[in-house]
């Protein structure tokens, strides 16, 4: 190794790896505030625009883009044309590439930053010579990430080797870094489009691999997290573990619908979770209270459930939900000294730090299908729901109260979705089933198991009622007044039904199906 250029914005451990190249005999080649930091070390550099014969110019836009620079980063030392035209053309090879880019996405990011800054942070040369670097790696070492500097310095030292796979290796990871830089780009320009409405022809995804995982949803499966760029910190991707065994893929599944159900609450509020279905949900006067009334919707799904909570859990809670059932994880925004205390003891519990609040952001929902991937806006709750009066009797303050709460948590129910509530806590909840009427029976049926009677509930369905029938089993069961989102050609004689059982009925105008 002759020759190496290093040009970094994440400058972390590269005075080290520095010193160790020119212990070495390595001729350093360097790019603005690197090489002046370099230089302030004692250590020797050559300036690119020295070593090019061009200086630096556009406010630095241009500087590596030169044919000494490329051409050393390209030339393969054992082919005779290429030697023959480095030499005609006075280029000589570099061996060693270490670049970082421009912090594109803290800048996009950045609610400060004004476009124009964020797209001056847009790299060219680096990207440019790490592409270079990387289809030639059998000569040449290009180095994106500082995770792999020791590994550098230890073979600069003599004490391993750079063998063919790891330079394979480093190369795969150049491609997969430019390739996510490259995505992040995209997405933001997409994202300053005109037309706020347009998807893009070619959708550029890029995800960050956090941690495998020790299968997906069923043992012969594999599986691994990838973080979204610019995650919301109100997110699963986010959650800080406190404690407990590694979250396998339905626990990060179930944890998801929990976080994002219980977000919707401006109150105290708990939400237990089964295989992707609220399976009890209540608000309370505190945490405590929320969480024995969730548990009673329906104890015998509780087992092994997913608990979030939107406040702080303290050691009254955490000592009922020990009592009561096994849980596989909780999810709160902070939890207490005591609790976590309490929570020690059973070290199997996966605990789970999330910010919380209520604002949900925007952006894009993905589901893959067969050779494809579907693309929608995601299904954000309504900051408040509209209520349309079409019934004869109006809704009580009380009833109102259920409906609106009843409602938020039909959204993350599988449809067809029925949720029966009274007081601010689920009754009956009926998940997924073909039938509209059918999901009101399960409810219903679920409602029984547990003890609880429906008689005098308010009824949610996540979509409208195809015909009357639903408002008759409705009255059958005991409700007295539901919210559901209308639009049917039967509108009408789903209202008379309605109106002769003397049920309020309002409609919100919007579906919230969950597939």
């Amino acid at each position: 190794m002759k020759r190496a250029l290093i040009s970094v914005s994440d400058k972390t451990g590269i005075i080290d790896l520095a010193r160790a190249l020119t212990t070495a005999c390595v001729e350093i080649l360097s790019t603005g505030g690197t090489a002046a930091l370099l230089m302030s070390a004692g250590i020797p550099v050559i300036d690119v625009a020295t070593y090019t014969g061009f200086p630096e110019m556009l406010d630095g836009r241009l500087k590596t883009l030169h044919p000494r620079i490329h051409g050393g980063l390209l030339g393969r030392p054992n082919r005779p044309s290429d030697q023959k035209a480095m030499h005609a053309a006075g280029i000589e090879g570099i061996d060693l590439l270490i670049v970082n880019l421009y912090p594109f996405e803290r800048a996009s990011r950045d609610p400060q930053a004004s476009f124009e800054a964020a797209v001056e942070q847009i790299d060219i040369g680096g990207p440019a010579m790490l592409r270079s670097a990387a289809k030639n790696h059998s000569y040449v070492i290009p180095i994106v990430d500082s995770a792999d500097y020791g590994l550098l310095i230890r073979a600069i030292r003599g004490e391993t080797t750079i063998s063919p796979e790891i330079r394979r290796r480093l190369a795969a990871k150049v491609f997969a870094h430019t390739s996510h830089y490259d995505g992040l780009i995209a997405r933001y320009l997409s994202g300053e489009s005109e037309d706020e409405d347009a998807f893009p022809d070619t959708l550029q995804l890029s995800f960050t691999k956090r941690f495998s995982m020790r299968y997906g949803e069923n043992p012969h499966q594999r599986a691994a997290f990838y973080e979204e760029p610019g995650a919301s910190v109100a997110s699963i991707a986010q959650a800080t573990k406190i404690q407990g065994k590694e979250l396998s893929f339905n626990n990060m599944t179930d944890a998801d619908a929990a976080l994002e159900c219980v977000r919707a609450f401006a109150e105290p509020a708990c939400v237990i979770v089964k295989h992707a279905n609220p399976c009890g949900a209540a608000l309370g006067t505190n945490i405590r209270e929320a969480y024995e009334q969730a548990y009673a919707t329906d104890p015998t799904s509780a087992f092994g459930g997913i608990i979030a909570f939107n406040r702080p859990l303290d050691e009254e809670t955490a000592s009922a939900i020990l009592t009561k059932q096994f849980v596989e994880v909780i999810i709160s925004p902070e939890v207490s000294s005591e609790a976590a205390r309490l929570l020690s003891g059973k070290p199997n519990i996966r605990v789970l730090v999330v910010t919380m609040d209520q604002i949900m952001h925007k952006g894009l929902d993905y589901r893959r299908v067969s050779g494809g991937l579907l693309v929608q806006d995601r299904d954000i709750p309504e900051t408040e729901v509209t209520l349309t009066l079409v019934s004869q009797r109006a809704p009580r303050a009380s009833e109102q109260r259920d409906l609106v709460f009843a409602w938020r948590i039909a959204q993350f129910v599988k449809s067809n979705a029925i949720v029966f509530a009274r007081d601010g806590r689920t009754i009956g909840i009926g998940a997924g089933q073909m039938s509209r009427v059918d999901s009101a029976r399960v409810a219903v049926w679920k409602a029984q198991e547990a003890g609880l009677s429906v008689t005098g509930t308010v009824m949610a369905s996540d979509a409208y009622f195809p015909f009357r029938d639903g408002l008759d089993s409705a009255a059958k069961a005991g409700v007295t007044a539901v919210i559901q989102p209308g639009g049917s050609v039967r509108d009408p004689e789903v209202i008379a039904a309605a109106c002769e059982h003397d049920i309020a009925m309002v409609f919100t105008g919007r579906r919230h199906f969950r597939h």
